[in-house]
């Protein structure tokens, strides 16, 4: 309505002015309080969502706050929740993400080196100033082409995100699946094009790749009685891609053990990666189910509703769907144990 808004009356210049200078503070403060307050009521069960909500915003950069990226990323996440209210955290999660990637924690080293070259008045503490320097020197390197690689990568994401909508439409037959150049691998391979783009892109507007995923975020181990114990196990499992099983647990504790002189004996350090590895796994497959269903889908679901799920109009069916569960669940605690105590025997045996 603004850019429409063009009469001759008294409205019209400061708008049209403060639109000219990129200021959009006063309309995205608006869209963002009417963001807060729809997700309010649709987060009652989880007050701390819009806590850490409203803190990204705080921790965003001013430049961005009155920016019109920000302003096109409310308009749209607010419309879509208005539609899809089931889907809420997605778009919260949406915009958590935005504001993080426009942090301001990358400029806080920047603003304190001034003071500390300045200070000292040696010849030689002018080199520790240097390190500081190299990202401003990275920094003036991108507007030679910075603007027009951005553009390009961004509309290369456009087209491969439409690629793989394309991909994702099509008739899969059962011959196919064991064709080298199948659908699923097809777009399986521009994924991974597109998460080498994102970073890239990342690295040109010089902002974090943490794309705010429950998978990201670090385990705090304490499972043990021993800190050095706790620290080795944390930091291998926090790894990229790390799922251990027993035996490297049991490992860690070997060698924080040897490393501390902790003197534990075999059967207490056995005892202590038995545990661990049960509650190591657990916590993993509980953030892997969660980054799971925060994620995973795709535009051919969108329009589906809970409240069509066939084992709300059929008991028999939610009673099995419920047996089924937890005959699951059951049964996979059954494996770990029986592959956690293989394990224990095999180690006896050697």
């Amino acid at each position: 309505p603004q850019p429409n808004g063009g009469p001759p009356s008294s409205p019209g210049p400061p708008q049209s002015g403060g639109k000219a200078g990129g200021s959009y503070k006063v309309e995205n403060e608006r869209l963002f309080g009417e963001f807060l307050e729809l997700c309010t009521h649709l987060t009652e069960e989880h007050p701390e969502v819009i806590p850490f909500l409203s803190g990204r915003h705080q921790k965003a950069s001013p430049d961005f706050l009155a920016s019109a990226e920000l302003r096109n990323v409310l308009s749209r996440c607010l419309s879509r929740v208005r539609t899809r209210r089931n889907k809420v955290y997605v778009y919260i999660n949406e915009l958590c993400t935005v504001l993080k990637a426009h942090t301001l924690r990358r400029k806080l080293p920047l603003a304190s080196a001034p003071p500390i070259a300045a200070s000292p008045s040696p010849p030689q503490p002018p080199a520790s100033p240097q390190p500081p320097a190299s990202p401003v020197a990275g920094s003036s390197r991108p507007p030679s082409g910075s603007k027009r690689q951005i553009r390009y990568l961004e509309n290369l994401l456009r087209v491969y995100m439409g690629e793989i909508r394309r991909l994702q439409e099509r008739e899969l037959d059962l011959a196919e699946l064991d064709s080298e150049d199948s659908t699923y691998l097809q777009e399986s391979r521009l994924k991974r094009k597109m998460m080498r783009i994102f970073e890239r892109l990342c690295q040109l507007k010089q902002c974090s790749s943490l794309t705010g995923r429950v998978i990201e975020q670090r385990i705090q181990y304490r499972g043990t009685r021993y800190p050095e114990v706790n620290r080795r196990i944390e930091r291998f499992i926090n790894r990229p891609e790390a799922f251990p099983d027993y035996t490297d647990i049991l490992k860690v504790i070997q060698k924080a053990s040897a490393r501390h002189s902790l003197g534990l004996a075999r059967r207490q350090m056995e005892s202590m990666a038995q545990d661990a590895f049960r509650e190591v796994g657990n916590r993993l497959q509980e953030r892997r189910h969660l980054d799971l269903v925060y994620n995973f889908g795709s535009h051919l679901t969108d329009q589906y509703r809970p409240g069509t799920d066939p084992a709300l109009m059929d008991p028999e069916l939610a009673k099995r769907l419920r047996k089924n569960r937890t005959v699951a669940l059951t049964r996979l605690d059954d494996i770990i144990s029986h592959y956690a105590q293989l394990q224990d025997e095999s180690e006896e045996e050697e």
